[in-house]
């Protein structure tokens, strides 16, 4: 009976133990996600930052770079932050993320707080490389966060995480506004080195902050666990797979959230500040709705998710890709049926001897003058037509000869609403596709995130990185400002059919009996 009485209080106390230690644990794993979530916003807000100084410094005649510069400068944190997130990983996975996202805060406060002694290209393209590092801060947090959650929270948690994407929306909102603040409005131009100090000091401030509230743990190997072993999965066809859908939904992201402001600054004639709200509109519900992307996974299964995603993206940048056009293009004519002289010519007939021949007139008060003048919406291209006499009153005429040229007059106003509407769209898509992406490595490689989140995340990164270097150079090429939407309808289509050939294979390799089923149902 006393031995009985005992062992009941030993089990209590240990079930006691347990539960306090899963509270221990849950209250750890809730703080170290904030921390984690708030030092990525502000990493993220600084990774952006040349998106609008660069622009900022152009536009205001301090340094003539061209599109293509610009596009090399834009880019270039994103390249660092990118090709470092692998070994970045690979330390987080050996030695926590503690200690190396602290690090890597403080080495991108150094680097961003020389930006503000630039004063050449090359100068900026160094600085770009060093600040950049804060990009990698995304391969640390998603290795850091999925320590601490089990597999079915996972999903949530890396969207919750994730969401740490609106500091572009912090940047593309908040720097315009600062740099008009700190230069009085342009009064003092060279007031603006003061912008890469306070985001270099926000670096600092986050860093104290993230080492006070967050708890050291790394995912447990065996002794022994060689470098080489680490990077086994990268064999993997998956991995790459990943890292291409990544490159579309953050690189994408990442490219669009710089690259927007000089795109609404040329196409609709905005200024600075307006540019990066409406720039805003785009990365700001991208970031949020990540976190909701990442509940969508866990409830409907990524594959799913990155159907809708795709999909959706798709029809969007098709839209996006008409371009704003006022063309005059020849249109159908009218000619001479027989010979004879012409005895009367007016914008609606044209007499040849006793044959008359009907004109369109060119309207003076048509759709397309009054939109223009009064900045009306219009959703789809219209079209008017008219015809031009080319003769005059005793001109003879031979058969088959033009009478009036056909002129074909093509509007398409690319309305900034209605743009603005689609580019959330992308944006909605692209931040719930960034969390389906991230839900498939813990789910196909639980001990190895840091690894494949980190080559993944390279490959999402160089994205963002060659996305506003395409942008400029078919910009240049062409001509056309809508040629980067153009470019992401390719990519989308590559991005679908490779997985739709992926998923049918798979179905097709483990349950053929059931594939042949569904073939029969949908040819029958």
């Amino acid at each position: 009976m006393v031995l009985s009485k005992t062992r009941g209080r030993i089990q209590e106390s240990l079930m006691q133990t347990q539960q306090s230690f899963l509270m221990s644990q849950n209250t750890k794993a809730i703080s170290v996600l904030t921390v984690n979530t708030l030092s990525f916003v502000v990493c993220f807000a600084c990774w952006m930052l040349y998106g609008v100084l660069i622009t900022f410094l152009v536009d205001n005649g301090l340094y003539s770079f061209d599109k293509a510069q610009m596009g090399w400068l834009i880019g270039t944190p994103v390249l660092t932050g990118s090709l470092v997130r692998l070994p970045v990983g690979m330390w987080t996975d050996r030695y926590g993320g503690r200690i190396v996202y602290a690090l890597i805060m403080l080495v991108s406060a150094i680097a961003m707080y020389c930006v503000s002694f630039c004063n050449s290209f090359n100068e900026f393209l160094i600085a770009g490389l060093g600040f950049g590092l804060a990009g990698t801060s995304f391969a640390v947090g998603i290795a850091y966060t999925s320590v601490w959650f089990s597999k079915e929270r996972q999903g949530t948690a890396l969207g919750i995480f994730g969401a740490g994407n609106a500091g572009a929306a912090v940047t593309s909102l908040g720097a315009p506004q600062l740099l008009a603040y700190l230069t009085n409005n342009g009064q003092h131009l060279e007031a603006w080195r003061q912008l890469p100090q306070i985001y270099a000091l926000a670096l600092v401030v986050m860093t104290v902050v993230f080492w006070v509230f967050s708890h050291p743990k790394k995912v447990e190997r065996e002794a022994g666990f060689t470098i080489a072993q680490q990077l086994a999965p990268l064999k993997v066809t998956r991995v790459w797979r990943f890292g291409l859908y990544y490159f579309l939904v953050f690189g994408g992201f990442v490219a669009l959230s710089q690259w927007l402001i000089p795109y609404y600054l040329n196409v609709y004639s905005m200024s600075l500040a307006t540019a990066g709200l409406m720039a805003a509109v785009f990365s700001l519900p991208s970031g949020v709705i990540r976190a909701i992307g990442g509940w969508m996974s866990d409830f409907w299964g990524a594959r799913a998710v990155m159907y809708w995603v795709l999909g959706s993206c798709l029809i969007a940048c098709v839209l996006l890709s008409v371009p704003r056009m006022d063309i005059m293009s020849p249109g159908e004519g009218v000619m001479a049926l027989k010979k004879g002289t012409v005895t009367s010519v007016t914008a609606s007939e044209i007499v040849v001897d006793a044959t008359k021949y009907k004109l369109r007139a060119k309207e003076t008060n048509d759709l397309i003058t009054y939109a223009s003048e009064h900045e009306d919406i219009i959703v789809w291209p219209t079209f008017t037509f008219w015809h031009d006499p080319v003769v005059k009153v005793g001109e003879t005429v031979q058969k088959k000869q033009l009478l009036a040229r056909g002129v074909t007059h093509i509007f398409f106003q690319a309305n900034v609403w209605i743009f603005t509407i689609l580019v959330l769209i992308v944006g909605i898509a692209t931040g719930i596709g960034k969390a389906a992406v991230y839900k498939h490595i813990p789910d196909y490689f639980p001990k190895d995130v840091g690894v494949v989140g980190g080559i993944v995340g390279v490959i999402g990164g160089l994205g963002g990185w060659v996305g506003p270097i395409i942008f400029g150079t078919i910009l240049n090429i062409t001509g056309v400002w809508t040629t980067c939407w153009m470019f992401f309808v390719i990519l989308i289509v590559g991005c679908l059919a490779w997985m739709h050939w992926t998923i049918t294979r798979m179905m097709n390799e483990k349950a053929p009996d059931i594939a042949r089923e569904i073939e029969l149902e949908t040819t029958a």
